[in-house]
């Protein structure tokens, strides 16, 4: 798999999922991380760059509007957290709707779908070894 870019194949349909999520790390340590240069230059509707690694983890920075799938992560709890507009997780049993300053954790094994209904801006504090699209 290319490190650089993720996009992995829909289970049902076996056509690539419409997300670019890029998995190289884009600040070392020592850095100044720009979210702002990075969130001017998206035009993506659904993007992810992964930061920065801190310990076994990294920080990634989503900037999203639409739907993403129904999916969970067995071995690795996900942090959500938003620096600009409106983002909703759908849980089997419930909607989270969080707004700027708000932050969420979707532990491992639970079946959610992350969704932002205007162009939204997020940090995810996740494991390293994450597959972004679930197990």
């Amino acid at each position: 798999m290319d490190l650089s870019k993720h996009e992995g194949a829909e289970p049902a349909s076996g056509k690539p999922y419409p997300y670019v999520t890029r998995l190289d790390i884009r600040y070392a340590p020592l850095e100044v991380v720009d979210v702002r240069a990075l969130v001017e230059a998206c035009t993506d509707p659904w993007w992810n760059q992964t930061l920065c690694k801190v310990n076994e983890s990294v920080v990634r920075l989503g900037v999203v509007q639409g739907e993403y799938h129904w999916h969970k992560h067995d071995d690795e709890d996900e942090f959500f957290y938003v620096v600009s507009g409106r983002f909703l997780i759908d849980l089997e049993e419930r909607t989270v709707d969080l707004a700027p300053g708000q932050g969420f954790v979707v532990p491992k094994g639970v079946r959610h779908r992350p969704r932002a209904p205007e162009r939204t801006v997020i940090l995810m504090v996740e494991g390293a070894g994450i597959i972004p699209t679930g197990d």
